[in-house]
């Protein structure tokens, strides 16, 4: 798809984007900049915040106002969305993408360890979408988009707090697929495969896992995250206005339903 003609409904939206800067946000991020789109990007790291701004100013893009918000303080966070959203005049769609993946033997966790986890890669969404869903209800459209994980439909050892998250983001978007659809609101997750980012650093033999990949996938290349770009802005545009409560995995063909 080329965006700036398959996503022309997205200009002049307003979009959040949790994890806007990381390696799957910075592409997504462009990309909704290059069609119009005007972009609350939060990020905690900062020097792929200082990218993601080069980026933006190399392309001489407009639309870009990148915050460094603590997502695992609930309350300071939607504090700073509400002041976000009305110096914006709203907010249009909610990508969750930000999470936490500390990877270790399920043992080895402390209850204290899976709250946090919880707290950002969950709490901090539904966060998000309290502070979108008075503007999108009362402009009777919106998009809501959770990001998944392959690993939902099979499990990995040692991530049990982000898989366990990781369904919880699925089971939200059906839930809210249901209950704001009689505002014109649709509420869909992407479930990204394996792609090449700083997650997979996680993993002890990086050559093992890529083999792991190519013999699970039906396409035989690795993920870029243009791929996930294109499928997080066709589910916020006006193309996909009658689909909701779906997981849509784009993954190369891990996992088929």
């Amino acid at each position: 798809m080329n965006g700036q003609d398959s996503f022309g409904s997205l200009k002049g939206r307003r979009v959040l984007y949790t994890g806007a800067a990381g390696g799957l946000g910075h592409e997504t991020t462009l990309a909704l900049l290059r069609t119009g789109a005007r972009v609350i990007a939060v990020d905690n790291d900062p020097a792929k915040r200082e990218a993601l701004a080069r980026a933006v100013a190399d392309e001489g893009l407009d639309g870009l106002d990148l915050q460094a918000l603590d997502l695992a303080d609930l309350a300071g966070l939607r504090a700073a969305l509400d002041d976000l959203a009305r110096r914006h005049g709203g907010i249009d769609v909610v990508f969750n993408n930000a999470a936490i993946y500390p990877s270790r033997p399920f043992e080895d966790y402390t209850i204290e360890d899976f709250q946090l986890v919880h707290r950002i890669n969950v709490d901090a969404g539904i966060v998000c979408v309290q502070a979108a869903l008075p503007w999108m209800r009362e402009k009777g459209w919106g998009r809501i988009v959770n990001v998944s994980s392959v690993t939902v439909s099979g499990g990995w050892a040692d991530l049990s707090p982000y898989v366990e998250t990781k369904m919880a983001v699925i089971g939200m978007v059906r839930a809210w697929a249901r209950e704001f659809g009689k505002w014109g609101i649709t509420a869909n997750a992407v479930a990204p495969g394996a792609f090449p980012t700083d997650a997979e650093k996680i993993h002890p033999d990086l050559v093992a896992y890529e083999r792991r990949i190519y013999d699970h996938q039906a396409i035989q290349r690795r993920g870029h995250p243009r791929d996930i770009a294109n499928a997080m802005m066709f589910l916020a545009s006006d193309a996909a206005s009658f689909i909701t409560g779906q997981t849509l995995h784009v993954d190369g063909g891990w996992v088929m339903h």
